[in-house]
């Protein structure tokens, strides 16, 4: 069952994947994995899932799917990632357990008829909810509209409200800085670093793999009057992406990780919505996952843009997967 403090428009499905037996030493992710119920805050006892993670100190996961791809048509792309969500819990299943947290799945929110702004809504209430259970929340996306639906989730839990400062790591070879007269997947961080400025907060974005062939003047130049910090793919080498995200979260106390998986190169991610010519390594980004994870400072992250229609062999919702639980080891 799904927690009453979260509207969800698909609760949580059975997962799968191949059984090698009962014991922790066989364990893998669809054996591992329950669906959402009761919040760490709301008993002493339970969490999501009643299920107790090897390290009863370690923060537990949940998942929640965000089936959208109206920011992507909106964007005038290729659409298919609204059927993301479940090729990225396809992928995960049948992978080895090794976390020491218990991760639940809440479901999906799902957004039908064009109502993008309504599913964003209701897509940040529940990861609020989830953050301010003490919960790291995990958004299944769906396009890149999905940032602002995470956005508007963490923005609106109390870490933020009470004052942590924030920042936001974007790992996409786009800024989606996109000045457009509806939301899609092309304007969430011009929508973020708006809203920030409403609530007297510094916008604090970076950038990891921008494609300067993909990104017109107009976005470098609102990039540029909006401070956002960014490294090019081609300037990608380990020892600068490191430097450049130490520095980055040097100067926050919390932590919004997403990543767009069109910062890959199509050999590795070919099943996006923009496959990219260029990219950043799979090693490199891969790397990142790890820094950040060790950090202690993220607090939400999401992955978006995965198009399964386009996907050969499952390899980038396979990459995806691969990222999540990088993340949550």
């Amino acid at each position: 069952m799904v927690s009453p403090a979260l509207t969800v428009d698909v609760p949580p499905q059975p997962w799968t994947g191949r059984f090698d037996g009962e014991g922790a030493e066989h364990r893998r992710w669809w054996q591992a994995v329950s669906p959402y119920a009761v919040a760490p805050s709301e008993s002493s006892s339970d969490l999501p899932g009643g299920a107790a993670p090897l390290n009863a100190g370690a923060v537990p996961a949940v998942l929640l799917g965000f089936a959208s791809d109206e920011g992507v048509r909106r964007n005038k792309g290729r659409t298919g990632a609204a059927a993301a969500p479940a090729a990225i819990r396809a992928a995960l299943g049948p992978l080895a357990f090794h976390l020491d947290r218990a991760v639940a799945d809440a479901g999906d929110v799902v957004v039908a008829d064009g109502a993008l702004e309504a599913g964003q809504a209701r897509a940040g209430q529940a990861v609020a909810a989830m953050l301010d259970a003490g919960c790291l929340t995990v958004m299944l996306g769906g396009g890149h509209e999905t940032a602002f639906a995470s956005y508007l989730g963490v923005a609106g839990s109390a870490e933020v409200r009470g004052g942590r400062r924030l920042g936001i790591l974007n790992l996409d070879a786009h800024f989606d800085l996109r000045e457009e007269p509806l939301p899609s997947s092309g304007t969430p961080f011009l929508q973020m670093a708006r809203a920030e400025a409403a609530a007297g907060r510094e916008f604090r974005y970076a950038v990891l793999g921008i494609s300067e062939a993909n990104n017109t003047k107009a976005l470098f130049d609102t990039a540029g009057r909006l401070g956002v910090r960014y490294l090019a793919d081609e300037d990608c080498a380990p020892g600068e992406v490191q430097d450049f995200v130490a520095q980055f979260l040097d100067g926050v106390d919390v932590l919004y990780l997403t990543i767009d998986l069109d910062v890959l190169p199509a050999s590795v991610a070919p099943g996006v919505s923009a496959p990219a010519a260029f990219g950043v390594p799979l090693p490199v980004i891969g790397a990142v996952c790890r820094q950040v994870a060790e950090s202690g400072k993220l607090l939400h992250l999401d992955v978006a843009e995965l198009n399964p229609a386009f996907d050969i062999d499952g390899r980038t919702a396979k990459v995806a997967a691969r990222l999540v639980n990088t993340l949550l080891r």
